[in-house]
C-alpha cells in the first residue's frame, strides 16, 4: 500500500506542475481577485438600483396612504364632535320648547299641549336623523379605509410575488422577505 502512494505522489505533483498551479490545489491569482472585486461592486450597484426603483417608492406609497387614513380618521372624529354639538343644540332647543309650552299653558292649555307634542317629536326625529347620518358617515369611512388597506396589501403581495418569480429565491429567503415586508407595513396597518 505504501508503494502505490509513493508511485502516485510524484505523478500528481508532475500533473499539477504542468498546469501551472504548482503544488497548490486552489489557484489564487490576481485575475480571480479582480473578478471577485468586480462581482462585489456589481452586486452593490444592483442593490442600490433596486433600492431606488422598488423599495423607496413602496415605502413612500405606504407612508402617503397612512397619512391619508390618519386624516380620514381625524375628519371622522371632527364630524362626530359636530354631530354631538348639534345634538346638544337640539337638546337645548327642547328645554326651551318646554319653557315656551309652560308660558303657552298659562294662556291656552289645549293649544299648548298640541304645540309641545309637535315640537318635541320634530326635535327628536331631527336629532335621530342627524345621529344616524353621522353614524352612517363614520361607518362608511371605516369601510373605505379598510378597503383601501386591503387594496394596498394586495398590491404589495403582487409586488412580492413578482420579486419571488423574478429572483427565483429559495424558501428561506422568501420567508425573510415576507417577514421584512410585514415589518415595514407595521402593526398599525393591520389593526386599522
Amino acid at each position: 500500500m505504501g508503494t502505490i502512494s509513493n508511485l502516485l505522489g510524484p505523478v500528481l505533483l508532475d500533473a499539477a506542475a504542468e498546469d501551472g498551479l504548482g503544488t497548490r490545489i486552489f489557484g489564487l491569482d490576481s485575475q480571480l481577485i479582480f473578478d471577485a472585486v468586480v462581482l462585489a461592486i456589481n452586486i452593490f450597484i444592483l442593490f442600490i438600483i433596486l433600492s431606488y426603483v422598488l423599495f423607496n417608492p413602496v415605502r413612500d406609497m405606504l407612508k402617503k396612504r397612512q397619512e391619508k387614513i390618519t386624516a380620514d380618521r381625524e375628519s371622522a372624529v371632527a364630524d362626530k364632535e359636530d354631530a354631538k354639538l348639534l345634538k346638544d343644540k337640539y337638546d337645548e332647543k327642547l328645554k326651551n320648547a318646554d319653557k315656551e309650552v309652560e308660558t303657552i299653558l298659562a294662556s291656552a292649555r289645549k293649544k299648548a299641549l298640541e304645540n309641545e307634542e309637535r315640537i318635541i317629536s320634530e326635535a327628536k326625529e331631527e336629532a335621530a336623523r342627524i345621529l344616524e347620518h353621522a353614524r352612517n358617515e363614520v361607518e362608511l369611512e371605516k369601510r373605505k379605509a379598510a378597503d383601501d388597506v386591503k387594496k394596498e396589501i394586495i398590491m404589495i403581495s403582487t409586488l412580492m410575488a413578482g420579486k419571488v418569480v423574478a429572483a427565483s429565491i429559495d424558501e428561506k429567503t422568501q420567508k425573510e422577505l415576507i417577514t421584512e415586508t410585514l415589518g415595514e407595513i407595521g402593526d398599525n396597518t393591520w389593526l386599522s
